[in-house]
């Protein structure tokens, strides 16, 4: 059997940003697995993996301000960050668990199916 990936480039500019950070994905349909850059997603355990903004951004499709605008609003279940220092200032690092952020999505396509029924 020969395993046949896709692959997709999504490239992210934010404005005081001048060059375009690309995250590469290649997802496998046989193993479920996401390739992102040199890290291969699936190798890891979803529920302690930290991701980034972009690839928070690339999972959901939505963008990087809307991402805080729903972590601002509890009833719409986005899942919280997680700061990855302690300092308190803004623009300090933070992360997303990957099982919380894939839960996300699932629960919104859940919602469509259950609306379309």
């Amino acid at each position: 059997m020969v395993e046949t990936k896709q692959k997709c480039t999504v490239t992210a500019l934010a404005p005081s940003v001048t060059h375009a950070n690309s995250i590469r994905e290649t997802v496998s349909p046989t193993t479920s697995s996401m390739r992102v850059g040199d890290a291969e997603l699936g190798r890891f355990d979803p529920a302690a993996t930290l991701i980034r903004i972009h690839l928070v951004m690339a999972i959901t499709g939505i963008g990087r301000a809307t991402v805080y605008k729903l972590m601002s609003q509890p009833e719409s279940g986005f899942p919280q960050s997680v700061k990855l220092t302690d300092s308190n200032a803004r623009g300090a690092p933070v992360a997303w668990v990957l099982s919380e952020v894939l839960s996300w999505t699932r629960a919104r396509i859940a919602a469509r199916d259950e609306a379309a029924a």
